[in-house]
């Protein structure tokens, strides 16, 4: 199995200087937790995530009820003020910056598996020879492939 077999095609993406509201109204708006940034010419620059978004705005280390630290501070006047300015960033002062895994359409299935297990990743972006974004393949494709194989 290549990854152009169950890849999505039609990519979400965002470019690198939106800003923060335009990708939180992208990932509300669209129910989906993460991105391709790119740039103009939709070369893959990272990706971005809800979580993304929590670890730069969480006031600590991080961990599971940061988030809900987050939902009970949002009233704090000081916070909002954070919020505002923290809205107005663009999408590539906010992503993380760390190496991008990406897989190829010709890649195998065990690529795609490599990688999310490793990492961690909910998604993994596709791109072609130029490193533009041609796809995504998540964990919910992957699942949704192996247990049709196995049906069949």
């Amino acid at each position: 199995m290549k990854v152009k077999e169950i890849m999505i095609e039609d990519v979400l993406m965002i470019d690198k200087n939106e800003s923060v509201t335009n990708l939180m109204k992208c990932l509300t708006e669209n129910k989906i937790g993460g991105v391709p940034v790119v740039d103009q010419d939709h070369h893959l620059l990272g990706m971005i995530s809800d979580g993304d978004v929590i670890r730069a705005l969480s006031p600590r280390e991080q961990n599971i009820f940061d988030f809900y630290s987050l939902i009970v501070l949002v009233e704090k006047p000081e916070l909002k003020e954070q919020i505002r300015r923290f809205l107005e960033k663009s999408v590539e002062q906010v992503m993380t910056k760390r190496k991008i895994e990406y897989v190829k359409p010709e890649d195998s299935l065990q690529d795609i598996l490599n990688i999310l297990s490793h990492h961690h990743f909910k998604k993994i972006p596709v791109i072609d020879d130029d490193n533009k974004v041609v796809g995504v393949v998540s964990r919910g494709d992957v699942i949704r492939y192996i247990t049709k194989q196995m049906l069949e």
